[in-house]
């Protein structure tokens, strides 16, 4: 049997030269990327940028057409990738729910790697209490017994969060996780990712997003895409420039960075001169 469990040494993610081919089309071409643990990356890029496609290599979902992939310690290709997922916390906004679960239940599928709860399965003691301390530091304790239909957006963008926790995993893949958010949901969700990273220190997570405005201020590193490639890859002082982003997204902005968080606003001037 092939062990998947988490190696206890070396980095979170290694991905090395990945090119990513369907139907003729490169979606990747060349990405490399590092992630160690206690880091937290900012995945960014416009639309159809590849942001997507990376991420379902980072979650040991799908293969590199070339190149190497290493998640938690196990290359691509050489282990169970079901086994490999179970220590993976993967948060989709678009979480493909069809019963009217409780907030509760609905983290307490995360320790069945399940979206509905399994039939006649009880969770422990130790796992309900688990789930109620979960839903507690996201902010959302009061919630737990409610309907998943009658939560908001950033409720419910808590709640999956503390989903993806529930098996204690090493790597936390979040994909948009503020799609459909309104301004108080937003920072009431960054807030609880903040809060998140400095009680969970060796844990380490990658978010995907195209808005600069999304990122927590606890992000420590970047990757930019464009077009498939990688543009810069570093921590976030050396990637998040002015420079870098307005390549990335074929657009002159100009970047701030007040207490901790990012702005992007078009620079009128430069776009004058193009």
């Amino acid at each position: 049997m092939i062990d998947s469990r988490p190696a206890d040494s070396g980095p979170v993610l290694r991905v090395a030269d990945a090119d990513v081919v369907r139907g003729g089309n490169h979606l990747l071409r060349s990405v490399s990327l590092t992630v160690h643990r206690g880091e937290h990356w900012a995945l960014l890029g416009a639309n159809g940028a590849g942001k997507s496609t990376l991420l379902t290599l980072l979650g040991a979902v799908g293969h590199p057409t070339r190149g190497t992939v290493e998640v938690l310690g196990h290359r691509l290709g050489r282990v169970d990738m079901r086994a490999l997922r179970s220590y993976v916390g993967h948060v989709n906004p678009r979480h493909p729910l069809r019963s009217p679960l409780s907030a509760r239940d609905v983290v307490l599928t995360g320790a069945t790697n399940t979206t509905e709860l399994v039939p006649r399965w009880q969770p422990s003691a130790e796992e309900s209490a688990r789930a109620d301390r979960l839903l507690s530091m996201l902010g959302i304790l009061d919630k737990a017994h409610d309907g998943w239909p009658t939560l908001s957006q950033g409720e419910r963008g808590r709640a999956l969060i503390a989903r993806a926790l529930m098996p204690a995993p090493r790597l936390l893949l979040l994909d948009e996780p503020a799609t459909g958010l309104d301004l108080a949901a937003r920072e009431q969700l960054l807030a609880s990712l903040d809060a998140l990273r400095a009680e969970h220190p060796a844990l380490a997570t990658v978010l995907v997003t195209h808005h600069l405005e999304e990122l927590p201020a606890s992000t420590t590193h970047a990757l930019l895409l464009r077009e498939g490639r990688c543009l810069a890859a570093g921590t976030v002082d050396e990637v998040l420039t002015t420079d870098h982003v307005s390549k990335c997204f074929d657009h002159p902005v100009r970047i701030t960075r007040t207490h901790g968080r990012w702005s992007a606003r078009a620079d009128r001037a430069a776009a004058v001169h193009r």
